[in-house]
């Protein structure tokens, strides 16, 4: 290969691999240097080889003295620097694939779908072929699940979540049933969300069947619930009809935890709410009509609002939480050292069970209690064996059960 031919070839895996000349310059002088230590032994600083950018003359050198292109070719064999050079290449192709997509992992990316395999499929992007698993998709994550029933050559929207490397290759893996791939549909449906004027705040997501959304307004002007769902439902619809049906409830975000689980849990009409900052619980009061509404379907209501709020949320009626609370007050003041107000005191911070109780920090019962350290221990202790007893009963129901 003499300079003009080695310049073309620079120019040719510049142009059709996409990586930069200098790499490409690079991994040839690495390559040759590579396959010049198995023929001039000796320590491998001795061997130098610089290609020159602008005339393509190879200046290689072993122990300082000059050695020409044609005698290292000869000495290590054509074949042997052509397959070195290649190596070089195609690793310097796949750090350039991998930087490229990995700094869109989360990003939502279009292609084809090319093939099915393992389950899934592959999807044609720019310059390469990511896989879409049918565990990603969004018909494809519950119980038999075949995937979104796609046909060769289907355009398909999706996120990258994960690029790795395996061996010279790169392995893009995307996903339809992430919380971000929500988020990413937002942002191209929506432009208020584009340009920050809206944020979204938090997502919960059960693929395939429902999500909430949290938004919230930078400018208080803009009505950030209307603006996503769009003149006549348009913008929201676009959402919908990509994530096959999947319904979509825009919430209003806020800084008031209590209003904000009130916005998460509509349609239902939420009666009062009461905080337990120490279970990281909330107990929503409903009444009769709003119970199963405020719950859901198979309880997807509630779990998404929990999620969604970052709060346990608790549904129940007001006689139901009063029968609770009678109920947990005279199940702790059966244990030694608990008293009528220290019981009501744990109730009252949402504590109504012996499993609550048996996971309370001990300086924060001493701290309600006055008692001795001592004395919280034993009381913590024994909630601990009347939860475990308790557990291992309903066990034995349940085996009786079956």
């Amino acid at each position: 290969m003499n300079p003009s031919e080695l310049l073309r070839y620079v120019d040719t895996i510049h142009r059709d691999k996409g990586i930069g000349k200098e790499e490409v310059f690079q991994g040839i002088e690495a390559a040759l240097i590579s396959a010049m230590k198995k023929n001039y032994p000796g320590d491998e600083n001795m061997i130098s080889v610089h290609i020159d950018r602008v005339s393509g003359e190879v200046n290689a050198a072993f122990n300082g003295e000059s050695i020409s292109l044609e005698e290292i070719v000869k000495r290590i064999g054509a074949q042997t620097a052509k397959q070195v050079m290649i190596q070089k290449i195609r690793e310097a192709e796949c750090d350039r694939i991998y930087a490229e997509f990995q700094s869109q992992v989360n990003q939502m990316v279009m292609g084809t779908v090319g093939r099915f395999e393992q389950g899934g499929c592959t999807v044609k992007l720019s310059g390469m072929e990511a896989h879409l698993p049918k565990s990603e998709q969004i018909h494809g994550t519950g119980r038999g699940g075949r995937g979104e029933g796609y046909r060769i050559g289907d355009r398909v929207r999706a996120v990258i979540v994960d690029v790795r490397k395996q061996a010279s290759r790169v392995k893009v893996t995307l996903s339809r049933i992430r919380s971000v791939f929500v988020a990413r549909l937002f942002e191209h449906e929506i432009p208020e969300i584009a340009d920050g004027v809206i944020e979204i705040k938090s997502i919960a997501r059960k693929p395939g069947v429902r999500s909430k959304v949290a938004v919230w307004s930078v400018d208080q002007r803009v009505d950030c619930v209307g603006a996503c769902v769009g003149m006549r439902g348009n913008r929201i619809r676009n959402i919908v009809d990509e994530l096959g049906g999947e319904r979509i409830d825009i919430v209003q975000w806020s800084g008031d935890p209590i209003e904000f689980i009130m916005e998460a849990l509509q349609p239902a009409v939420v009666e009062d709410v009461i905080l337990c900052s120490m279970l990281g619980r909330a107990i929503v009061l409903v009444n009769e009509p709003n119970l199963s509404i405020a719950i859901g379907r198979h309880g997807q209501n509630v779990q998404l609002a929990s999620k969604l709020c970052g709060w346990d949320i608790e549904i129940m009626t007001q006689d139901k939480l009063q029968g609770q609370l009678d109920q947990a007050v005279a199940a702790f003041c059966s244990i030694d050292g608990v008293t009528p107000d220290l019981a009501n005191s744990l109730t009252g911070e949402g504590f109504m069970s012996y499993d609550d109780l048996s996971i309370i920090e001990p300086d924060a019962l001493m701290e309600m209690s006055g008692l001795s350290a001592e004395e919280v221990d034993a009381i913590i202790e024994e909630a601990e064996r009347r939860s475990e007893e308790q557990d291992a009963q309903q066990d034995v129901v349940r085996d009786e059960q079956d």
